[in-house]
């Protein structure tokens, strides 16, 4: 965004205030740039536009879309593609390709993208082109690029194979479904209790012991007012929160938001009293970690959910197997044909353990599998 503001790139969107889109050559040459400094290369392997069809929902938004405006996205696409194939003599990049939340809608869906309309573009500029790579969300409850035959009576994975393109599979474990996401993981072990309010006193005792310092030591004011502080406001607001999710959309507003402003009115105050410095180094390496213990906390509340995942999945004949509900979920997604990598997010530790697990799990009948689940989905 500093970028887009200081230089003014041609055939900007602007979806959003915070959130502007641009496919032109000129805005392409700056991020070839910065990611072959950023990753100290001579040449990508490949490089992805990535949700060009923001210009397609911009449309939508504003009016509705019109067979133009899909003429016009494509050659958005194949100026952006001629681009490309010029950094490839130039061996800047290896080949290239687009990622879309788009590619597995159906026809009748105007911001559907084409990967039909994209060959054809990456054809109309050379013969031995270097469309080669497509990337697109596939998950139990978002399964069209495997079954929506939206590309010559063919679906994604089936197209793609026949010409020669690679398939990235992105977020397996976060489906969006109706108007809500879904994570598709466990939460808790089987027969484990979900934390009560005494775990969340214990988790909030050394938050609370360092505030009651700051008043004890500084008489300084806790973040919430008077002798009441973050451990106290996070204690009535996280039995409140129904989801992770829940806690994200509030954290920012009720408790991220007002903390930073306590924070640097405190510091603006205290700057020269080395006390106040030290507690507050202490107190945000408090705070880190303590956010991210809530979070899984209040994830425990999910489990439910993830329990009738895990029932449907069995019901739309998902063999019996006591397995995480998220290997469960990628072993569906891994042997699908015409698939070449499913991207799974791993942040921690636990994440990376329990993906390693999928490919030693038998194999299972994934796309009679993922059908079965989208009738059993969309009739509950």
């Amino acid at each position: 965004m500093d970028l887009a503001r200081k230089q003014s790139f041609p055939e900007v969107g602007y979806y959003q205030e915070w959130l502007w889109h641009c496919t032109h050559p000129e805005f392409l040459k700056t991020q070839i740039e910065r990611s072959l400094e950023r990753m100290r290369l001579q040449r990508l392997d490949v490089f992805l536009l990535h949700n060009p069809e923001y210009y397609l929902t911009e449309k939508e938004h504003h009016g509705g879309l019109t067979s133009a405006d899909h003429d016009e996205f494509y050659r958005r696409i194949r100026e952006a593609f001629r681009y490309l194939e010029g950094q490839v003599d130039e061996r800047r990049i290896g080949w290239y390709g687009i990622s879309s939340n788009n590619f597995g809608l159906p026809t009748s869906e105007p911001a559907m993208t084409s990967v039909t309309r994209c060959l054809r573009e990456a054809r109309g500029l050379r013969g031995e082109h270097h469309f080669r790579v497509i990337q697109l969300p596939m998950t139990l409850y978002e399964s069209g690029g495997a079954l929506e035959r939206n590309n010559e009576g063919k679906t994604v994975l089936e197209f793609c194979q026949e010409n020669g393109i690679g398939v990235l599979i992105n977020r397996p474990l976060n489906a969006f479904f109706k108007n809500r996401m879904i994570r598709l993981a466990d939460f808790l072990r089987p027969g484990q209790k979900a934390p009560g309010p005494q775990a969340l006193r214990e988790m909030l005792r050394p938050l609370r012991d360092h505030e009651q310092r700051l008043q004890t030591e500084l008489q300084i004011p806790l973040a919430a007012g008077g002798s009441q502080g973050l451990a106290d406001a996070l204690e009535r607001i996280v039995p409140q929160l129904e989801s992770a999710g829940h806690w994200e959309a509030v954290a920012g507003q009720q408790v991220i938001h007002p903390l930073q402003s306590w924070l640097a009115h405190n510091q603006q105050r205290f700057a020269k009293d080395m006390r106040w410095q030290a507690w507050q180094q202490d107190f945000i390496g408090l705070i880190n970690p303590l956010f991210a213990d809530i979070n899984r906390m209040v994830s425990t509340k999910e489990q439910r959910v993830s329990d009738s995942v895990r029932a449907k999945l069995h019901e739309a004949g998902y063999p019996g197997a006591d397995e995480t509900l998220s290997r469960m979920a990628i072993n569906v997604l891994i042997d699908l044909a015409g698939l070449s990598c499913l991207l799974n997010g791993m942040r921690r530790l636990e994440y990376v353990v329990d993906g390693m697990g999928v490919p030693g799990l038998p194999p299972v009948d994934g796309l009679t599998i993922l059908r079965r689940f989208r009738e059993i989905a969309e009739n509950q």
